[in-house]
């Protein structure tokens, strides 16, 4: 719910109205426990605001993006979803089985960014890392799996 609270009064702040439209996907993205594909979210959206357009959902996705206050999380197949961000900057630790998404703070890429920036010259602002691996359930079910195939 902090993570709701946020993005309606960060909305509000930017002069942003909250439409029925954009309380609906704000409500699907702060309630998922797992990224979602733009596809999921029109979904999940739509049983709570039918009318519910995709270029909404897109536009919506831009603008929380934008603001902060969703990170897009960019999967293997080449094809991106979404999570929520709970501090404003944020990391994930993306299963690559069950694509839950775990946002955690331990980042210290401040000696990388600052060697980057003196070998290339580019002035560097804004970061994202995502880590891809296992969860640990999907991590004991590939276990129990192989200790019972023969």
């Amino acid at each position: 719910m902090i993570v709701q609270n946020g993005m309606q009064q960060g909305l509000r702040q930017h002069h942003r109205k909250l439409t029925r439209p954009r309380q609906a996907i704000l409500d699907i993205i702060a309630a998922a426990d797992h990224h979602l594909t733009v596809a999921e979210i029109h979904k999940r959206a739509r049983k709570k605001y039918p009318h519910l357009g995709l270029v909404t959902v897109y536009r919506t996705l831009d603008l929380l993006t934008e603001l902060g206050y969703v990170q897009r999380v960019h999967f293997t197949q080449g094809c991106h979803s979404y999570a929520a961000i709970a501090q404003g900057h944020a990391h994930h630790l993306v299963c690559s089985s069950c694509g839950r998404a775990e946002e955690f703070e331990d980042c210290d890429l401040e000696p990388l960014i600052a060697t980057l920036q003196r070998k290339t010259g580019y002035e560097i602002n804004v970061h994202m890392l995502e880590l891809m691996g296992r969860c640990p359930k999907c991590a004991r079910a590939g276990r129990k799996r192989r200790d019972v195939t023969p």
